[in-house]
């Protein structure tokens, strides 16, 4: 797919991957609609990108409440008719044991991760399958594969990701609209900004910067695959455990649970 002059709906557009993946697509002639909950920052977006001569519609937006994603919707549709590509990134992580967090921060994370993204599409796979085109890129985690101790909820809401990519995929064949999932190893991001990640080794040597995900997720919106997994050595990875799981998942454990027990002292 050409990107110049295609709509392009990114949620948590306001930093990290969200804000790459729009310079990215701007650098390539993409208008865009930039969806986060706070206006300043996509405001401030919206002035760095006026450099590439595109359209950008911000919307201000928390993906969560599905009240606000419809009233959003409903003003991109009526501006654009339609739009050629969304890309569901809006997502964070609280880190903790399930015994020491509350039911409400495990639903937040639910709510955010994975309704958010629910919300999106039923709002706008309509129009795409009414044109017969446009394609859905969800990023996900490489949590969407292995369930790690002090972000079991968060990787819940990845597996739920994935696994609805899929159905969905399967959905959607013959219908012109694609959909694909992003799933990175640890981003250098303010997702670790949060306060219960205090404790937490921030970023490990093979960490990925932000514009590194941005550049697979144009690719992605190009791709007849279901899963990207970057960097694609992590693929094998994910083979191990699932071929041998009573090798891979004792050291999974060992490694992970060390880290939590330690925040909690």
């Amino acid at each position: 797919m050409d990107f110049k002059n295609k709509i392009i709906l990114i949620t948590g557009a306001s930093s990290g991957i969200g804000k790459e993946t729009a310079i990215e697509f701007a650098k390539n002639g993409s208008n865009l609609v930039l969806v986060a909950r706070r206006k300043e920052k996509l405001e401030e977006l919206q002035k760095k990108l006026e450099k590439f001569n595109v359209k950008i519609m911000v919307c201000p937006c928390d993906v969560s409440v599905k009240s606000q994603v419809a009233k959003m919707s409903s003003e991109v549709l009526k501006k654009f008719g339609s739009i050629d590509i969304l890309v569901n990134n809006a997502g964070f992580a609280i880190y903790g044991s399930v015994s020491d967090l509350t039911i409400e921060e495990i639903e937040s994370q639910m709510a955010i991760n994975y309704l958010g993204m629910v919300y999106c599409i039923k709002n706008f796979l309509p129009s795409m399958i009414q044109k017969k085109s446009g394609h859905i890129v969800n990023v996900a985690s490489v949590a969407a594969s292995f369930g790690l101790p002090g972000i079991a909820s968060y990787c819940a809401s990845k597996f739920a990701m994935l696994g609805f990519s899929e159905g969905l995929k399967h959905e959607l064949n013959g219908t012109g609209v694609g959909i694909t999932v992003v799933s990175p190893i640890m981003v250098r991001t303010a997702f670790f900004e949060h306060p219960s990640f205090e404790k937490f080794p921030k970023y490990s040597p093979t960490s990925l910067n932000a514009k590194t995900v941005a550049k697979v997720i144009l690719q992605a919106a190009n791709s007849p695959r279901l899963e990207i997994v970057v960097p694609s050595v992590v693929r094998g990875a994910i083979w191990i455990k699932n071929t041998f799981p009573y090798l891979i998942n004792p050291i999974i454990r060992n490694t992970f649970k060390k880290k939590l027990d330690s925040k909690s002292k």
